[in-house]
């Protein structure tokens, strides 16, 4: 049995392979299997993780547990949250607020003073700074809020990446971003550059060279990576 092919039921507390239950067992709440073939329970003695044949990886139960990323699982433990490994061993120290999951080895957490920032896979962070938010890494960049209210594009090693700031902005998708200044959102190169002039009361990434938007007048179109129109929709 693939983990890959297990499914988690309509009503989420039980999973199914091949149009059947497995485990002659029914939960709480599951989660999705991850890698290694590993997946998050919850039944009435806590938050756990089982494998494929549903035995329990360890004994300590948790008020909630989310899926392996990296290796490293974020788990809540009466409000203190924090990552463990597929043993289900502690992997640092520390307590937060909120952790997410490692994306690329590195993952964004909030701490008791409401601040957010990234740590690596042993639980260290490798910036100085905090943030008012930050978000998962994609392909090596984030995007972050500054205290001073705008948001920028750190890389892997907790640098700007370019001296552009925004109102508010998105993770790189095939080498576009999306963008907000005072005047509406947009797209962006890596340089924190607009790849056109126009603005939009919203839009999505790129898909494969074009992007749906939606006007001021509330008209959705199509551009092209130039902000020309392709199409109305």
């Amino acid at each position: 049995m693939n983990w890959k092919d297990i499914q988690v039921s309509d009503d989420s507390t039980h999973f199914i392979f091949d149009g059947k239950p497995i485990f002659d067992k029914t939960f709480i709440e599951v989660l999705k299997f991850h890698s290694q073939g590993l997946a998050p329970v919850k039944d009435i003695s806590g938050a756990y993780h089982i494998d494929t044949s549903g035995n329990e990886l360890y004994s300590n139960r948790y008020s909630r547990t989310f899926g392996f990323y990296c290796n490293r699982a974020s788990v809540n433990d009466d409000n203190r949250w924090f990552h463990i490994d597929e043993k289900g061993v502690r992997v640092y120290t520390s307590s937060y607020l909120w952790t997410g999951n490692y994306q690329e080895n590195i993952c964004t957490v909030r701490n008791a003073d409401n601040q957010y920032f990234h740590i690596d896979l042993c639980g260290n962070r490798f910036y100085a700074d905090n943030y008012v938010y930050a978000g998962d890494y994609k392909d090596g960049i984030a995007c972050v809020k500054s205290q001073d209210g705008f948001y920028r594009h750190i890389d892997n090693k907790g640098k700007f990446i370019n001296n552009k700031s925004f109102l508010d902005l998105g993770i790189f998708h095939k080498n576009f971003a999306t963008a907000k200044d005072k005047n509406g959102w947009f797209h962006i190169d890596k340089q924190g550059n607009e790849v056109y002039k126009n603005r939009y009361l919203s839009i999505e990434p790129f898909y494969n060279g074009f992007a749906l938007v939606t006007t001021f007048e509330n008209e959705k179109i199509i551009i092209d990576e130039k902000g020309l129109k392709n199409l109305t929709v």
